[in-house]
């Protein structure tokens, strides 16, 4: 007589809801009831729900305030709230009383959810991952919801946010195909092969129009760097005592441009800092640290914008966004600063560094907090002009400003970081080429130090931005925006 061991697997059928044709019951107004309401708020807006609690939390309060379509019930349950609702979902900690409501609900015939007791489950709430249209629901069968979120979060920094264009682009081809059912389907399926071939090739390599910006970067560098070589402020005299004499500074120097494009390179923001920081403590005169800092983030952005594009942290449609008004805003910042001197730019840091340290707390407090859906940014051109006007005639903050905005708004800071690297390539460009033609170039060990230091660590730091989990990089980007934010201003009374 032979056995066979039946393999457990998850026999649940997974199904969408238009919650906004149903009405839903919500039993509860703590923390686990507003986690249940929030679920419920951010995949279904419009869905009709009653609250039933004794008492309701301030965040319960203020999703009622925001959403005419939640109405609240201050008293105990009773079966005869039950009655006109077609799911009921129990948010109490409770375990005896969860129960009780579970069983007046089903013999009422209704669908319920009870939190933490999988066994009085009629359905689950799934983890969800969202790009626009397209909507992934994650269930372990009730057996780990702590691995379901996991899960989520890798699935959403994973796909691109230009699935919601693919979808509307497959729509209208799909509108215009001709034939029966079987025949579009075959066609549909022709076109979207490609999705579900070599992902990790067709990821990391170049193409297409954006490809080609990505050559033109690097033919821009190259060409910087020729230019440096031969730039008619510095004599083949002095390159040549350079290379018979290096100064053990120099080795510092290559230490300080590692760890600054460690650190902006992995969180989008800090190299100026950092370098200055650094440069600060081993008794570098000011004005050779700002010259030497806005030529080196030339060649270390240049490096780690090509990084972040080849590991596929790049979002092409913000790269556009920020590309023009960043450049355009560099220059005009280098100009100003050039022909109106420095101590002006002294007045502006302290406004941007206020602003940028509200930035930071508001980051550090979205790590704790449940995911919310992203906001619209609408005026990111204006940010990005903004960012590199201010990291010209500031001295700093095109990092601080754009990507701590970006993401403060819900952006998937991976995307934030890598877009806003590779465009910070194009904006230290501008504003250096101009400081060149208006004030000219030297400190060569200096430079040269961060360069090679910074091309080193910017592949490892492109590595980071796609492996770091998303608290970890919301908590990393939050605590350095108030750092910075906080060292500008204690410099600004004169305190650091």
């Amino acid at each position: 007589m032979s056995t066979t061991t039946l393999k457990e697997q998850n026999e649940l059928f997974p199904v969408f809801l238009k919650l906004e044709h149903l009405t839903v019951l919500v039993v509860g107004g703590g923390y686990v009831g507003t986690e249940k309401l929030t679920a419920l708020l951010q995949n279904s807006p419009r869905a009709t729900i009653k609250v039933v609690a004794i008492q309701f939390s301030p965040e319960v309060l203020q999703l009622a305030l925001e959403n005419e379509n939640i109405s609240l019930v201050a008293k105990a349950f009773s079966p005869e709230d039950v009655a006109g609702s077609d799911l009921v979902i129990v948010g109490i900690n409770d375990r005896q009383a969860s129960r009780e409501i579970s069983l007046e609900a089903k013999r009422q015939g209704k669908l319920v959810n009870v939190a933490d007791q999988p066994e009085l489950c009629d359905f689950y709430l799934s983890s969800v991952v969202r790009k626009g249209n397209l909507k992934i629901a994650i269930s372990t069968n009730g057996k780990s919801p702590t691995l379901a979120k996991r899960l989520k979060e890798t699935f959403h920094d994973a796909l691109p946010e230009e699935l919601d264009q693919v979808l509307d682009n497959l729509q209208l081809i799909r509108n215009r195909l001709k034939g029966d059912f079987s025949a579009k389907v075959t066609q549909l399926n022709d076109i979207t092969k490609v999705l579900a071939t070599e992902p990790t090739a067709a990821r990391k390599q170049p193409s297409g129009r954006f490809g080609k910006i990505a050559f033109l970067g690097l033919f821009a560098l190259l060409f910087t760097t020729l230019g440096l070589v031969l730039s008619p402020y510095l004599s083949l005299q002095e390159v040549g005592n350079f290379a018979t004499s290096i100064d053990p500074l120099f080795y510092w120097m290559i230490m300080a441009g590692f760890v600054a494009q460690l650190v902006d390179g992995a969180l989008g923001m800090g190299y100026g800092v950092t370098c200055t920081t650094i440069l600060m403590s081993l008794g570098v005169n000011l004005p050779a640290i700002s010259g030497s800092i806005h030529t080196a983030e030339v060649f270390s952005s240049g490096a780690s914008g090509y990084s972040h594009y080849k590991f596929g942290n790049v979002n092409k449609k913000l790269f556009k966004v920020l590309l023009i008004p960043g450049v355009i805003g560099a220059i005009l910042g280098a100009m100003l600063l050039s022909w109106v001197g420095e101590e002006y730019a002294g007045y502006v840091r302290p406004v941007l560094a206020t602003y940028t340290l509200i930035l930071g707390a508001r980051i550090v407090y979205n790590a704790f907090r449940k995911t919310k859906e992203r906001k619209k940014i609408k005026k990111a051109g204006l940010l990005a002009g903004a960012g590199g006007f201010l990291d010209s005639f500031g001295g700093g903050g095109w990092g601080p400003l754009v990507t701590s905005t970006l993401i403060s708004k819900g952006r998937t800071p991976r995307f934030v970081i890598g877009s806003v690297s590779i465009t910070e390539f194009f904006v230290a460009l501008a504003s250096s080429l101009t400081f060149f033609a208006l004030l000219g170039l030297g400190h060569l060990p200096i430079i040269l130090g961060l360069i090679i230091g910074g091309v080193i660590a910017a592949p490892i730091a492109a590595r980071l931005a796609g492996k770091l989990p998303l608290k970890t990089m919301f908590i990393a980007v939050g605590s350095l925006v108030i750092i910075w934010s906080l060292r500008i201003l204690l410099k600004a009374v004169g305190i650091f």
